[in-house]
């Protein structure tokens, strides 16, 4: 049962009596976590249907996290360490654990598809729960459009390897680029979003057959290079010292972003209190083992000299290890599953972000409208299009690298709100708790804020001029339509 006793993360009373909150008070407003939970038990008749258990959980952790980074920022990272990459693997991996403990512990006591967005709503307030799911559109939107350009590129290299054509450039790059349009980039998507329209058994059973393809040329390509390894190739082991594993690490960080896709399943979860956590760690434990054993394999295969930045350094490998391009062709052609399911995991994710605003009424209501399975379909055609229009025409740029600077914040509100909620709500029940705290969650938010330190004058000024648009939107439309605009929680309408 509820307490009857006012949590500590209740709205609070308006501080003009008899009229409107004061802006303050509109800013910092909670939603409280019992009604969070109540939306996500259907209390609040949101029509999202539980299918999922904790293997079709894991594939979306999984999916959205093992795809571009090893298939793409290995080449990069290996000049930068050397052999030691293996260590940077485990550095970025460690890093990211930091922010999956946290998440873990959040999906399972508040099992809400709104994620990081619905667990800053309950801790932290509205205006920073706005801003983390604002933060979770880029991340998720722009991610999928600069994963869909690269899918297109994997597309003509499979292409080319099979029958030693190419697409035309004018196809292959938008009209900013010198092209037309990427029609490739738009079809991932467009193909995506036919996959969830179907519903979310049937797309969670095509990115389950997916991510098993993928996860087995992967251990393909470590069978092979392992027969190719050699001790030579290791030493020295570290030619780059320290320095050289750690900037190897900032860059591999962005390699585990992902897992927490498998919160914004929480609400079609059958079990999510048990599940989520389960899934989230699962995820991310064979991903990291994955990503050490490739790294170890094709370092040992070839000198980590000769090494050169591209997206084929895998395929080439296997070509030079076997004197045959059949395993590559093979290789390449699991990265095209692979990228895809990046893609269908991703924007699964982003709809269902927006599905929670809406329902709390910061976005127009159209997103959280579901049909008869429980699909919310016209979010998922809408989102689905922006997001074509955007791979196919506009080049990313400094805009693709400002996801990693939403998704670091939206790690760090995360991190944040585990340690309210162990200070004001210490008796709600948690299905998993993350191990030494509070000190673990404050070395997630130092982690995420290091890295967003990091970066370039140009990411963060396109990431502030998306958080600018972000502040019209919702002074100009979310904070007046807010379902806690009103005592009654009926959203306010003009």
């Amino acid at each position: 049962m509820v307490d009857q006793k006012t949590p500590a993360d209740a709205p609070r009373a308006s501080a003009r009596p008899g009229g409107a909150p004061a802006l303050r008070e509109r800013l910092t407003r909670r939603k409280p976590v019992e009604k969070l939970v109540a939306e996500t038990e259907g209390a609040a008749g949101a029509g999202l249907r539980r299918h999922m258990g904790f293997w079709q959980l894991s594939m979306i952790g999984i999916g959205a996290t093992l795809g571009t980074g090893i298939f793409v920022v290995l080449g990069e990272a290996v000049p930068v360490a050397g052999p030691a990459v293996v260590l940077s693997f485990v550095l970025a991996g460690i890093t990211a654990l930091f922010s999956a403990l946290a998440y873990a512990e959040m999906a399972g006591m508040i099992p809400a598809s709104g994620s990081a967005y619905s667990y800053s709503y309950a801790t932290i307030g509205e205006f920073m729960a706005w801003i983390c799911g604002w933060c979770l559109m880029l991340t998720y939107g722009v991610s999928v459009a600069a994963v869909g350009v690269g899918w297109g590129q994997y597309i003509n290299e499979l292409l080319h390897l099979t029958t030693g054509l190419s697409l035309p450039s004018a196809v292959l790059a938008g009209p900013m680029e010198g092209g037309l349009v990427n029609l490739p980039a738009a079809a991932v998507v467009l193909l995506s979003m036919f996959a969830l329209l179907a519903g979310v058994r049937e797309s969670s059973r095509v990115n389950a057959v997916m991510v098993t393809v993928k996860i087995a040329i992967l251990v393909m390509f470590v069978a092979i290079a392992a027969t190719a390894v050699q001790d030579g190739n290791f030493a020295p082991f570290m030619p780059l010292g320290m320095a050289g594993v750690s900037a190897a690490g900032a860059t591999l960080f962005f390699s585990y972003i992902g897992f927490d896709s498998v919160s914004t399943a929480s609400e079609e979860a059958r079990n999510p209190q048990r599940d989520l956590p389960r899934a989230i760690m699962f995820s991310m434990i064979l991903v990291t083992a994955l990503y050490c054993l490739v790294a170890f394999a094709a370092v040992g295969a070839l000198n980590w000299t000769d090494f050169a930045d591209g997206e084929t350094s895998l395929a080439g490998i296997l070509t030079g290890v076997t004197g045959t391009p059949v395993w590559a062709v093979v290789f390449a052609a699991g990265a095209v599953l692979a990228l895809a399911s990046v893609v269908l995991v991703v924007l699964y994710s982003q709809t269902r972000i927006l599905f929670a605003m809406s329902r709390d009424g910061l976005i127009p209501a159209a997103f959280s409208k579901v049909d008869a399975n429980g699909t919310p379909r016209l979010n998922t055609v809408i989102t689905s299009v922006l997001i074509a229009v955007l791979a196919a025409l506009i080049p990313l740029g400094p805009l693709a690298d400002a996801t990693a600077i939403g998704t670091l914040f939206a790690f760090a509100l995360v991190n944040v709100a585990v340690l309210v909620l162990r200070r004001t709500r210490p008796e709600l029940p948690r299905t998993f708790r993350v191990p030494g705290a509070p000190v673990t969650p404050v070395l997630g938010v130092l982690a995420c804020a290091s890295m967003m330190a990091s970066m370039g004058v140009s990411v963060w000024a396109a990431f502030a001029g998306w958080l600018v648009v972000g502040l019209a939107v919702y002074f100009g439309y979310g904070m007046k339509r807010s379902a806690l605009e009103t005592a009654d929680g009926v959203a306010a309408r003009p």
